[in-house]
């Protein structure tokens, strides 16, 4: 039943893609949970990897950054093993954005954003002007320059997301990852976290992160990678993807699948116990 969700990849998108996972298993101790899992990770689009609780999402984020190392297959970015890139030189090519990350208690702004310089630093190359201006530019970009002095932890949750993501785009790199961006955020702040990787993306980032929330998925994400099991069920846009039939196969949830009234893509409508019909208790194949 898989295989009829797996939506076809033009031969074109895996050829340019700068971040691909090939033949990769990987788990924790004895414990696999992604194996041998194949993906490629479009250019300059957002990619959206969704799935239930415990599938492999931030495993997979994290072995896309080498945080984890696969015990088989590997990780090609920009043509290259990334195994065998040094950590500087992975931390130039790409940015990535933890779940919940913490600053150090009174950590300003501007001294956060700066230690995503740190990568372009050695002792023969120091603190420079340029640095400086790149760091000015991330805040600009994020939309927190006016709280370049403030601590970090006197901030809202909106706000720190954008913080973080600031330090990101300071690395200098347009390949973001992001793990779950809008956790403990409300709506109107997830939205506003959104809308601004909908921004980055504008100007010429490539992004990949990992999100609950299946409308805001499919509302963000040019892209949709859907998990379970340690597997891909389906990647594809999201008017490809994202069908009655595919949710209640990866979540195992009953849902109405209409068109988002602001949008070009998909609403999930989901369906409690209490509102179930006859006709919507299990998503016919057709």
């Amino acid at each position: 039943m898989v295989a009829q969700y797996i939506t076809e990849i033009e031969s074109g998108v895996v050829a340019d893609s700068r971040l691909a996972a090939n033949g990769v298993t990987v788990g924790y101790g004895s414990r696999t949970v992604i194996d041998d899992l194949d993906v490629a990770i479009p250019p300059g689009v957002i990619t959206t990897i969704i799935g239930p609780n415990g599938c492999g999402k931030s495993t997979l984020l994290r072995t896309l950054t080498r945080l984890l190392r696969p015990t088989k297959g590997t990780v090609v970015l920009d043509g290259e093993d990334i195994v065998k890139l040094k950590t500087k030189d992975v931390a130039k090519k790409l940015g990535l954005l933890p779940q919940a990350p913490v600053a150090p208690e009174g950590l300003t702004v501007s001294d956060l954003v700066a230690r995503g310089r740190h990568p372009h630093q050695s002792w023969l190359r120091q603190w420079s002007a340029d640095d400086a201006d790149v760091v000015e530019r991330a805040l600009a970009m994020t939309g927190v320059a006016d709280l370049a002095d403030r601590p970090v932890d006197s901030l809202s949750g909106g706000q720190r997301q954008r913080v973080w993501i600031s330090m990101t785009l300071a690395q200098g790199t347009d390949l973001l990852l992001l793990d779950e961006p809008t956790t403990y955020l409300d709506l109107a702040h997830a939205v506003d976290v959104l809308d601004l990787v909908d921004d980055l993306h504008e100007s010429g980032c490539t992004v990949v992160m990992v999100l609950h929330d299946l409308n805001l998925a499919t509302r963000y994400s040019d892209n949709l990678v859907v998990m379970t099991e340690g597997s891909v069920l389906a990647q594809g846009h999201p008017r490809d993807v994202i069908t009655a039939e595919l949710l209640y196969e990866a979540f195992g949830l009953r849902a109405k699948v209409i068109d988002d009234p602001v949008g070009d893509r998909p609403l999930i409508v989901p369906i409690g116990r209490t509102h179930v019909q006859v006709d919507a208790i299990q998503p016919s194949a057709n």
